[in-house]
């Protein structure tokens, strides 16, 4: 067995100035609750289980279901360094806009480690840095004339999008704005995924039952001093709710509910059917149930593409070429990067409710080097992790590669009033985001 070795800088600046292709980190995890306990995954558009069929190495053909995607995987990555960076464990490059306006119902901030889009989102696009938007800001010019051959500028103002990858599609080029892929990818998967059933039920403590001749009506006139809904037609609007139960206390939640199967529903509470062809040749409707899955284990794999960093370029000062000493300092360091992004994100395995799971192993990361020789195996806990992220960003800043502070925004008059209204129109109506 190879022996593991903890992973130093010096063995990561080798192996990214090297020729290895990538760095893995492979782990196998139970449910909480144990071996067969039930794990429910997300559901995606029409109350749908992401499942496939993968092929196992040992058992040929088997069913699987996507227990935390890679956008999502990128998602906790990204939060598990903000926390890192809040604890003052690391310092990292982060534009911040502050949402703290008094006219605001709710005030909160959004930084470059939470947007979706990352430094190219919109929320920045449209917010100022000193009185001048910040895309036409000289930090926001950076993003204009970003790509793989000179990403000098990206690298100092938000070096996660070099791992996590980035589009510029918000800005002053559209479709055309630079384009960076994603060099860490990581997804958790269930394997011998067996689907099961699960109930839903509800005791009224107030004991509220539905009888015949009375209706609840969506009031008319809101008031501060009675509730949305009203027993008075003359007050009402209607009857409360949709479907054949409209108007009865259910569509107020009230009321028990009967123990039933847990049903998926569309974004107007309605359940989903689907056609089912039965063996006699018979086509039915049936509801679609959400009722989770047992497997036989779930697998997390992270992937750090070393190839995707070495295609990285970082000039100075808009020089045609740039120094390879340079190149492999901030190559590093962002390697570095994707390695305790990967390793801290392993401590939050609780995905949703009921899905929580528990390593059976220590994690470890294997670098793919030479083929057809076996990996070589590092160990990287936390605090090692951390550490040498902060040792390959000496090495960057000595390389005088630019690493911004916090860069902080705010936010346009005009996009403080959108999320004004969007705020009071979901605390009125409960309104779909659009």
């Amino acid at each position: 067995m190879e022996k593991r070795m903890t992973l130093d800088l010096k063995t990561l600046r080798d192996a990214v100035a090297g020729t290895a292709a990538a760095f893995r980190c492979v782990t196998d995890y139970q449910p909480a609750g144990g071996p067969g306990d039930k794990v429910f995954p997300p559901t995606y558009e029409g109350g749908k289980y992401a499942t496939e069929e993968r092929i196992d190495p040992e058992t040929g053909k088997i069913n699987c279901v996507l227990l935390d995607s890679v956008q999502s995987q990128a998602n906790r990555m990204e939060l598990a360094l903000l926390e890192a960076h809040r604890a003052g464990q690391v310092t990292l490059p982060l534009i911040v806009t502050r949402f703290d306006q008094d006219e605001l119902l709710r005030k909160f901030t959004v930084t470059s480690l939470e947007a979706p889009h990352r430094a190219a989102d919109a929320l920045f696009r449209d917010s100022r840095l000193n009185g001048v938007m910040f895309r036409k800001s000289d930090k926001g010019r950076l993003l204009d004339t970003a790509d793989v051959r000179n990403a000098t500028g990206l690298f100092g103002l938000c070096p996660t999008a070099l791992v996590f990858g980035l589009w510029d599609s918000t800005g002053p080029r559209g479709g055309l704005g630079a384009k960076f892929q994603r060099a860490l990818v990581s997804e958790i998967v269930g394997y011998a995924a067996v689907p099961g059933i699960t109930t839903a039920s509800r005791i009224d403590s107030a004991q509220i039952m539905r009888v015949p001749d009375v209706t609840l009506y969506q009031r008319a006139a809101v008031r501060d001093d009675a509730p949305d809904w009203t027993l008075e037609e003359a007050e009402g609007s209607g009857p409360l709710g949709t479907g054949p139960q409209r108007g009865r206390p259910s569509q107020a939640n009230h009321g028990n509910v009967t123990p039933d199967y847990a049903f998926a529903r569309d974004q107007r509470g309605q359940v989903i059917y689907d056609t089912v062809k039965h063996s006699d040749g018979r086509e039915v409707r049936e509801p679609r149930i959400l009722g989770g899955f047992t497997i036989s284990k779930a697998t997390q794999t992270t992937v750090l593409s070393l190839a995707a960093l070495r295609r990285l370029r970082f000039p100075f000062n808009g020089a045609a070429d740039s120094n390879h000493e340079t190149d492999v300092a901030a190559r590093t360091a962002l390697a570095a990067l994707g390695l305790a992004a990967g390793t801290l994100a392993r401590n939050d395995t609780d995905l949703r409710s009921r899905c929580q799971l528990f390593a059976e192993t220590a994690p470890t990361w294997e670098l793919l080097d030479r083929p057809a020789e076996p990996p070589k195996t590092f160990d990287l806990d936390q605090d090692a992790a951390l550490q040498l992220l902060a040792d390959a960003i000496e090495q960057a800043r000595k390389a005088e590669l630019p690493w911004e502070d916090r860069i902080e925004l705010t936010p346009s008059p005009e996009l403080v009033e959108l999320v004004r209204r969007s705020q009071v129109l979901a605390s009125r109506e409960g309104a779909e985001q659009d």
